[in-house]
């Protein structure tokens, strides 16, 4: 869901994300570690690892002023094919509430992802990853009813993490194709603190948007992972727009879910 701010208010969100992207990477070394993937928006070039599985079930809500729209649930599925190939597959079960008409519920698109990490320099090295990701909408009335969008995109995306002693820094940047709307774009950022072996603790800014028209998105949250048991791992992040609530950003987002990791691994491993 993006909304058009003014082309003023664009040009004074790309200054605040460089300024906030780069007080970021200066002051990473106070946030220590970092993760991307659920329950933050950006991706890393992490793969589950040949033949395991990463299964995700997470509740997200984004509010906005007098409108709403909730993955209830929202299911993400990782297979490692190899040690540094990923298929995924993603959906949810949308909740739509919008001004003036009835709660509206349907299948969001389903998302296709192949994550191929291409550069693994190690524990202490940088990594490089592409992840293309293709949806499209299901054989149900959910673009008739205004719930998905009517045609299909796709997503371009590299990732790349660097490890900087105890500090890791996940960034990712892509482009976004669309067939019946215009082309978009994405970018993220994690940083964060491995406070125990049980407990990550991370903040987060996320950013999509378009080129024609300009207009964009830009979220930022914190959130963390908690190690309950393996094979379970508790997820939870929340956000709100940068922008003014009033200028329809959103002025809630979050992810309250669980990570099941297959078959179950030892958490001291990770």
């Amino acid at each position: 869901m993006l909304v058009r701010p003014p082309e003023s208010k664009l040009l004074k969100f790309c200054l605040r994300s460089v300024i906030l992207i780069s007080a970021l990477w200066v002051y990473g070394s106070n946030l220590l570690f970092a993760q991307g993937g659920p329950p933050y928006y950006t991706n890393d070039p992490g793969t589950p690892g040949n033949m395991n599985w990463e299964i995700n079930f997470g509740y997200m809500p984004f509010l906005y002023s007098g409108q709403s729209l909730t993955h209830t649930p929202d299911v993400d599925i990782n297979f490692g094919v190899t040690d540094r190939i990923q298929l995924t597959y993603e959906s949810a079960w949308l909740r739509v509430h919008n001004p003036f008409q009835p709660v509206k519920y349907g299948l969001e698109q389903d998302q296709f992802g192949v994550k191929w990490r291409f550069h693994d320099g190690g524990k202490a090295g940088s990594a490089f990853s592409v992840f293309p990701q293709l949806s499209v909408n299901n054989p149900d009335d959910a673009v008739k009813r205004g719930i998905t969008p009517p045609g299909w995109s796709l997503i371009l995306p590299v990732e790349f993490t660097k490890k900087f002693g105890p500090i890791d820094v996940n960034v990712e940047g892509g482009y976004q194709i669309v067939d019946k709307g215009p082309n978009g774009w994405l970018a993220g950022l994690v940083v964060g603190h491995e406070f125990t072996k049980k407990l990550e603790l991370d903040s987060e800014f996320y950013a999509t948007g378009t080129w024609h028209p300009g207009y964009a998105q830009p979220t930022i949250d914190v959130g963390g992972r908690y190690k309950l048991h393996r094979p379970l791992i508790l997820l939870f992040m929340a956000g709100r727009g940068v922008e003014p609530a009033h200028s329809n950003q959103p002025f809630f987002v979050g992810y309250f879910g669980v990570q099941i990791l297959l078959p179950p691994r030892s958490f001291d491993k990770e």
